[in-house]
């Protein structure tokens, strides 16, 4: 495979499951969150981003060094490391405020839908870093 070739392949290996996200996460913004199948629904997709995330982050990050893009590996594997750090400590509060929602407490689905904001800017922040990055990787090295 040609350099530019890997840097394309990286690319869409991380876009990919990032563009899906973001399209896919604001249709949770017009249902409530205080129903528990769509709370569950809203918890499984960000468990499995995180989890595809770690996954894409790291094929990518390896394919990246493997082609001496050494910074441009750097800069994914921080998105990698984002993804694998962040998971326990998100889904954690996703299920607390689960927990809370469930004994009675009326202001977790609020603090549910922060954090389902929380996520979707995050991986907006991300999505336009690593798009704003194209250039950059797909110099040849």
């Amino acid at each position: 495979m040609t350099p530019d070739a890997v840097a394309v392949a990286v690319m869409i290996i991380l876009l990919f499951p990032m563009s899906y996200f973001t399209l896919a996460s604001p249709a949770f913004l017009l249902v409530r969150l205080d129903i528990q199948p769509v709370a569950q629904l809203l918890r499984g997709m960000f468990n499995a981003h995180f989890l595809v995330m770690r996954v894409a982050g790291v094929i990518a990050t390896v394919a990246l060094v493997l082609d001496g893009r050494l910074l441009a590996a750097l800069g994914v594997a921080a998105i990698a490391a984002l993804a694998i750090c962040g998971r326990p400590w998100f889904m954690r509060r996703f299920d607390d405020q689960l927990s809370a929602r469930d004994a009675g407490d009326v202001e977790a689905a609020r603090r549910l839908r922060r954090l389902h904001w929380s996520g979707m800017l995050g991986n907006a922040v991300l999505l336009v870093a690593l798009v704003a990055g194209i250039p950059y990787v797909a110099m040849p090295a």
